[in-house]
This record gives C-alpha cells, sequence and structure tokens, in this order.
C-alpha cells in the first residue's frame, strides 16, 4: 500500500506518540533540575519522527534508506537516556511511565529496521 503523506505512515504515528509521551514524563518534577539531560532527551525523540517526515517528502530510495537508519540512530539514542534515568534515584517515581516509553521506542525501533 502506497502512503501519500508522511502522517499516514503507522512507523511516524508511533514515534509521534513517542515524542508526546515523552514530553508528557519531561514535565515531570525530577526534570526541572536536569536541564540538559531534558533538552537531550527531548530532542532524540522527537528526532525519531522529524527524520521520517524528512524521508518521507524527499521522497527518493537512498535518502529514505539514510533517513530511516538516522531515525533509528535516534531511537537507540533515546533508549540510551530511558536505561540511564531509570537507574537515576531522582526517577523513581516514573518508573511506570519509563517502561512504557522504552517499550514504545523498542516498537519503533523494530519497525524503522524492517
Amino acid at each position: 500500500m502506497g502512503y501519500k503523506r508522511f502522517e499516514e505512515l503507522p512507523v511516524w504515528q508511533a514515534s509521534i506518540e513517542l515524542a508526546l509521551a515523552t514530553y508528557a514524563i519531561t514535565a515531570q518534577p525530577p526534570f526541572r533540575r536536569q536541564h540538559s539531560l531534558r533538552d537531550q532527551f527531548e530532542r532524540a525523540a522527537l528526532s525519531v519522527s522529524n527524520n521520517i517526515a524528512e524521508r518521507f517528502e524527499r521522497g527518493t530510495n537512498q535518502e529514505l534508506l539514510t533517513f530511516l537508519y538516522i531515525s533509528r540512530g535516534s531511537a537507540g539514542e533515546v533508549r540510551s537516556m530511558l536505561c540511564l534515568i531509570e537507574r537515576m534515584p531522582d526517577f523513581r517515581d516514573l518508573e511506570s511511565g519509563i517502561l512504557n516509553l522504552k517499550s514504545g521506542i523498542e516498537s519503533v525501533s523494530r519497525q524503522l529496521g524492517a
């Protein structure tokens, strides 16, 4: 099935949900003291969907592969930060949200690798 708009792509939709969930969790009090971590975490999460959209708009197969690899790299960056955050004592109260985000980013990463 051919998609006419990047907004129709299931992987883009999942990555937007991931970005929204990321912004929701970074609005929590523990992130108020972690400015650089919060900024990097939000930018990496948003980068996943933005790279998918940018690739789609360019429309060539070679750029498709390049931007999907970049998006998958951003997904790995988000996952790495989640691994760090879940080990930090200040974030213990956010454990459930962190686990949900990890599950979501793993799903997006699998979709990008398929």
